[in-house]
């Protein structure tokens, strides 16, 4: 089956193609071609969003609704939003998408020898992940997905959540037209995650661009993300790679999935695992390298989202599962690190002598 026009796979994807599989399929996609580790996976395009808005001509419906909407009106929002996304949802896939979907996923069964691969369908803006604006959380994941039903069920609530209430008032803020964001979607494998969390190639309380943060727990990082744990926290110097700092916190729940009921759910974490460290100093410098790999290649500071997948051995279980450009501090000069002036080698030897913990 000719799935080109409806799917690309992440080995297929860069920057150049972001009106087509949106911001977050575009940075997978780069990220394999710095290197490092990533869960394969393939783009549901944005000709396959443009093709299911125009087979029931849904999409001047959708026009026609956002039009006399006050975006200040935060009832008329809601209400708006949620009629948009029960027309989507109660409308078919059009055959051709849903086929070169399902053929895609069952080769990606087949890459990673299992039926009804788990796998996470991530939604991926045109106006995503962008350098002078953060779309980040504003649309659909949904995690731990399984058969090709499932993926095809939830491509359609990713296509959707591109009509939240917040995402609609927020493209609004930023000049967006709503008719000039489409909507690609990832279909990822899932990453079974022992720990994760998220990165950043600074420090995101100041600016400082000489270290890196990464924040973790126990489970998927959907616990770190979304802030219902306080994760441990490490800061790492960028340039000796030493841990500076490291807080361990109690991490009293995980997103875990249930593999029998097919899902994600929020479980305890036994006791004796609450108070102690979710990474190895081995794990933390390798995410350190990575960190740096892919600040390098993108030429600016970076928010990634990790895994530590507890099916595989170490190295191979750090995974890399998105990145974006970091945008509080990115538009900001860089801070200084060193206040006296000096040369590049005194840079390095004050970053030395300054209590690098020895590992």
């Amino acid at each position: 089956m000719n799935t080109t026009l409806y799917i690309l796979w992440f080995t297929e994807c860069d920057r150049s193609q972001q009106n087509l599989v949106g911001g977050k399929c575009a940075n997978l996609g780069e990220m394999l071609q710095a290197n490092v580790r990533v869960p394969p996976g393939f783009a549901i395009t944005t000709h396959a969003y443009r093709h299911f808005m125009h087979e029931h001509r849904i999409g001047g419906e959708i026009t026609r609704m956002l039009a006399s909407l006050d975006s200040d009106d935060i009832d008329q929002a809601e209400e708006t939003s949620r009629a948009i996304r029960e027309l989507m949802e109660a409308t078919p896939m059009p055959a051709a998408i849903a086929d070169a979907i399902c053929f895609a996923y069952q080769e990606l069964c087949a890459e990673c020898h299992a039926t009804d691969l788990p796998v996470a369908v991530r939604s991926s803006a045109t106006a995503e992940d962008l350098p002078g604006a953060s779309f980040a959380g504003q649309q659909e994941t949904i995690l731990w997905v399984r058969s090709a039903e499932s993926v095809l069920r939830n491509t359609v609530l990713c296509w959707s959540s591109l009509f939240t209430a917040r995402a609609i008032a927020y493209r609004q803020a930023m000049g967006f037209p709503h008719e000039k964001v489409h909507m690609s979607v990832g279909v990822q494998k899932m990453a079974n995650s022992r720990a994760a969390g998220v990165m950043f190639t600074l420090n995101p309380i100041n600016g400082d661009r000489s270290k890196i943060a990464i924040d973790s727990s126990w489970g998927l990082g959907e616990s770190v993300v979304s802030g219902v744990v306080t994760p441990d926290n490490y800061l790492v110097d960028k340039v000796t790679e030493g841990i500076l700092q490291r807080k361990i916190s109690p991490k009293l729940i995980a997103h875990v999935p249930n593999h029998a009921a097919g899902r994600v759910e929020i479980a305890d974490v036994p006791a004796e695992r609450q108070n102690i460290a979710s990474l190895s100093d081995d794990e933390i410098l390798n995410l350190t390298i990575l960190a740096k790999c892919i600040e390098g290649y993108y030429h600016v500071p970076m928010d990634i989202e990790w895994g530590i997948d507890g099916d595989l051995e170490f190295p191979e279980n750090v995974m890399l599962l998105q990145c974006r450009p970091e945008t509080v501090w990115s538009s900001k000069p860089p801070m200084r690190v060193i206040q006296q002036s000096g040369t590049a080698l005194d840079f390095v030897v004050a970053n030395m002598l300054k209590g690098v913990r020895v590992r």
